[in-house]
């Protein structure tokens, strides 16, 4: 059977995925300071309500902007939970910013909540800005809670994976060196695996993609340094080099996959 790797109560440090301060809930962020941004997002909430105003249970503000990160290109990112299942995904603009709308059914949405890893500390800063019945309150209340409990365990059979698809990714780029535009695709495939794994294998939750290489040097100053080497290398063979030292470092003590020969 796939046997969890248990992992050592996450200190509060630890637990700070996003480089912030953990909130006590039910506290909310305050409304964004940027000229003309509450307006953009008054519009989409008036949008995602004329949809699915028959269905509406919450809708929730996450992202950038509650985490006060916003920049000329940040969208409005908002996750409209309804009644039922649902599993929509639409993307509008309101002015010069785009609107990326996430449909999720509630109940879907508080069963996934204990097993995801990413949903608890995309929640735990998030803003609601409609709830019917108080649902939606109560669903974020309960992200803070699971945050606090760290991240779902990793079954050694998902570190072995996780490791076999890294190499993978490295050794086709390395086979493929003569097609340097082919290969560096590859490495891209590697190093973004690398970075999920460099997460759910030290027990962390997931950050913002903005936040990702500030948090791993944080934490592990050679990742973190190899990190950026990699992404600023000038020739196919120094990245190379650097993604499989990345490698070896991120699962030495990830044992290789088993041979049935």
């Amino acid at each position: 059977m796939d046997s969890p790797v248990t992992h050592p109560t996450p200190t509060s440090e630890e637990l700070n995925a996003e480089l912030l301060a953990i909130p006590e809930p039910p506290e909310q962020p305050d409304p964004i300071i940027e000229p003309g941004y509450e307006e953009l997002v008054t519009i989409a909430l008036r949008h995602v309500r004329g949809r699915r105003g028959g269905d509406l249970v919450s809708v929730i503000l996450v992202g950038s902007s509650v985490r006060r990160a916003i920049t000329t290109h940040s969208d409005i990112d908002l996750i409209a939970l309804v009644k039922g299942q649902a599993d929509g995904h639409e993307i509008v603009r309101v002015a010069d910013r785009l609107a990326d709308i996430r449909y999720r059914g509630y109940r879907e949405m508080e069963e996934d909540l204990p097993y995801s890893p990413r949903l608890p500390s995309l929640l735990r800063k998030a803003r609601i800005l409609f709830d019917h019945e108080g649902l939606g309150a109560k669903l974020l209340e309960r992200a803070n809670q699971r945050f606090r409990q760290g991240p779902p365990p990793v079954s050694i059979n998902e570190q072995i994976r996780m490791k076999a698809e890294c190499f993978h990714w490295l050794g086709k780029a390395r086979d493929l060196a003569d097609r340097p535009a082919t290969a560096q695709y590859l490495l891209s495939m590697f190093f973004d695996d690398a970075i999920n794994a460099f997460f759910r294998l030290r027990g962390f939750w997931l950050t913002a993609p903005v936040d990702a290489l500030k948090f791993i040097a944080s934490r592990d100053a050679t990742l973190g340094d190899l990190a950026g080497r990699f992404l600023m290398a000038a020739t196919l063979p120094e990245r190379l080099n650097l993604g499989r030292d990345f490698a070896d470092i991120l699962f030495k003590d990830v044992p290789n996959p088993a041979r049935i020969d």
